[in-house]
């Protein structure tokens, strides 16, 4: 296989850039403030201030990152707005995994036991549909 095949091509897009700030308590999780900048790394203000919570709560199954946006504009507001924004991540993440449990579960094929006797897979109630006169 050449190399050349292997290379990607990915390009960035310049007028979507952010400079990144990372906040944490080291407790309970981290803000991140993606302030908008232009291609030279020079402030946008003509694009809003983004800030994106994560945090990990603990489950039987291990431990469930969370990672959500935060409806702020400063970060103050954003602390403020911390446990609301997980809880309501939270909610939305336990209805995706139960709907894809019964999605798993309605796509199980389950063998007609119809055309049996005694239903199951034949050979305990007189054996499969042939009959003897």
């Amino acid at each position: 296989m050449s190399d050349e095949r292997l290379q990607l091509e990915l390009k960035m897009n310049e007028a979507d850039l952010y400079l990144e700030e990372v906040f944490t308590d080291r407790r309970v999780g981290t803000i991140q403030r993606l302030s908008p900048v232009d291609k030279l790394g020079q402030p946008d203000a003509s694009r809003p201030v983004l800030y994106i919570g994560q945090t990990q709560l603990m489950s039987r199954m291990g431990a469930l990152p969370l990672s959500f946006d935060i409806q702020a504009t400063t970060l103050a507001e954003a602390l403020e707005k911390f446990a609301e924004a997980a809880n309501q991540s939270l909610l939305e993440t336990m209805q995706k995994v139960e709907e894809m449990r019964r999605e798993q579960a309605s796509s199980l094929i389950v063998p007609d036991a119809g055309g049996f006797p005694g239903g199951g897979l034949g050979g305990g109630g007189g054996g499969g549909r042939l009959r003897m006169p």
